[in-house]
């Protein structure tokens, strides 16, 4: 089977006997918190009994935090199967992406046969969503996905924009799914995120998850917060029985009360990604300034990855990304250590 996502780690394991040191995939540098772990470790005690097939004491928690009820709160194993589970539950004939993004959207649709246009980001507006959407924004369109900020580029649209691309869409009848799995990763999330339109705009979906922000991508835990409790109950419904299991939704209850992380992964972000883009830079890489905890950069070397593969480090090729092509790379931000170790390989390899 080809993969087409990063974080293959199994994959290099199994080629050259050892771990890489991956950054295909954008997961917190620090790691699973202490306390995190704990709470999945002990709940393992419950493992000879179904897990809450509602996730009860986990959305109320998350109603909690975002100031959402808890019965439009939908919990999922990661926000992948979020993405599938909503797509089945409104089967589009019709829906709008961006492109390049994230592939398990297009994925989902195909799935129910619906017709996908892109609206594609161009390099001369370093990668933004422009005005020039909103005329795609049709009463033929039953579904338009927008990842905040986006993946890959690490791009965020401007607010304003936003808004406006919501109203046109609530006009006309169009569902909104909003991605906003890497806007922990934002310098000010709170002042980007969609969360207070939710009242506002029932034709309006954030999917959100504990993958990048908590390390816990092997747990597997997303979550959907909904403008009408309508599409949260068709969301729960299109899913299987008992979708997160009781050591994932242990995880997520003990994350949410983490702090002292949150304020350390923000000053590593804040602190690595301007440095990592100008090392970059430096070494002849044309870089997207990316917001997220990932940067997108261009090298004219079309084998780029598998020379750091052979060197035991792990790139997400993005020459498979519609709007992209060979020679785009994404890398995540890591440690300065682990940064420091891909800067050095590079300038081996370049």
């Amino acid at each position: 089977m080809q993969l087409i996502h990063g974080g293959d780690w199994a994959g290099y394991e199994r080629e050259y006997g050892a771990m890489p040191l991956d950054f295909s995939a954008s997961i917190s540098p620090l790691g699973l918190p202490e306390g995190v772990r704990q709470a999945a470790a002990e709940a393992l005690t419950l493992a000879d009994r179904y897990p809450d097939p509602l996730c009860r004491t986990l959305r109320h928690a998350l109603a909690q935090r975002y100031g959402v009820g808890a019965e439009r709160i939908v919990c999922g194993n990661g926000a992948a199967d979020l993405i599938y589970r909503l797509v089945l539950a409104k089967h589009p004939c019709k829906a709008l992406i961006t492109a390049p993004t994230f592939s398990e959207y297009e994925r989902a649709l195909e799935t129910v046969n619906c017709e996908t246009i892109h609206f594609y980001l161009r390099e001369v507006n370093c990668f933004d969503v422009t005005p020039e959407i909103l005329a795609l924004i049709t009463p033929e369109l039953d579904m338009l996905v927008l990842c905040e900020p986006n993946n890959p580029t690490g791009r965020r649209t401007e607010p304003e924009l936003l808004r406006r691309i919501l109203r046109a869409c609530a006009e006309q009848g169009t569902l909104v799914m909003v991605d906003e799995c890497f806007a922990d990763f934002l310098d000010k999330p709170s002042e980007y995120t969609l969360v207070s339109e939710l009242d506002r705009y029932p034709n309006l979906v954030i999917l959100k998850a504990f993958t990048k922000w908590f390390a816990m991508a092997g747990l597997r835990l997303g979550y959907a917060l909904c403008g009408s409790k309508t599409v949260a109950e068709a969301l729960q419904r299109c899913g299987q029985p008992w979708p997160v299991s009781t050591p994932a939704q242990a995880a997520g209850l003990a994350a949410l009360g983490e702090r002292d992380y949150d304020d350390r992964l923000h000053c590593l972000m804040q602190e690595q990604r301007p440095r990592l883009k100008t090392a970059l830079a430096e070494l002849g890489c044309k870089v997207v300034p990316g917001e997220a905890n990932y940067l997108l950069f261009y090298h004219e070397d079309e084998l780029l990855g598998r020379k750091l593969r052979e060197r035991g480090i792990l790139l997400r090729d993005c020459g498979n990304y519609k709007g992209l092509g060979p020679g785009w790379y994404r890398t995540a931000v890591r440690t300065a250590e682990e940064n420091g170790m891909l800067l050095k390989t590079l300038r081996e390899v370049l």
